[in-house]
């Protein structure tokens, strides 16, 4: 299995194009900039009509225009996970969202914990400790995220939040990628991620 992977578009989707073939495109969130609505719909609708067998997106920081928000209409072909999992062809995919009040809250902590064992694919938003998650010498992952990664031991983790640090890498016996494609001055779109299952 062949998954394109996606992050931090920020609006600029329509500007991708000559997408790489896959068989399955994952949005790992900020799709959006303000936050908006419109932002959000405009995004789907480009997001359904890709070639691909299947697409799943989870939602990022800048997408809180969707917290709590039902989504109903969306292709049988297409799956918004919200602490969620989706089988597709023997692969588990895995889905935290990252919501601003689920961070305030303490909400996110508890997601994280509950990310299941039998997974194969686990998205997020936010990168783990350490793991394509610096910028300017600081690390911005989640502590617990990586905690939780390195017990759970999914094949593949996708992630995206940390423009600076777009690639992939191995470690801990899994395959981490940063798919932040939107470069850290917001001026050019990078690569998507291409990964095999």
């Amino acid at each position: 299995m062949r998954v394109l992977h996606l992050s931090d578009t920020h609006g600029y989707h329509r500007r991708l194009t000559d997408l790489p073939e896959a068989d399955v495109a994952v949005h790992s969130g900020d799709f959006c900039m303000v936050g908006s609505e419109a932002e959000a719909i405009d995004f789907m609708n480009w997001f359904c009509d890709l070639p691909y067998a299947h697409k799943i997106f989870i939602c990022g920081n800048h997408d809180d225009c969707l917290s709590g928000a039902n989504i109903d209409g969306l292709d049988s072909n297409v799956h918004y996970l919200c602490n969620s999992g989706i089988e597709i062809d023997g692969v588990m995919f895995y889905g935290v969202p990252m919501f601003m009040g689920d961070c305030v809250t303490g909400r996110q902590q508890r997601n994280i914990e509950k990310i299941p064992a039998d997974i194969d694919v686990l998205i997020t938003h936010s990168p783990p400790y350490g793991i394509l998650d610096s910028d300017d010498n600081i690390n911005y992952g989640d502590e617990l995220l990586l905690t939780k990664v390195v017990e759970v031991q999914p094949q593949f983790h996708l992630f995206g939040h940390i423009h600076a640090r777009h690639g992939i890498v191995k470690g801990h016996r899994i395959t981490f990628s940063n798919g932040a494609i939107m470069n850290s001055d917001y001026s050019q779109l990078l690569h998507p991620n291409l990964l095999t299952i």
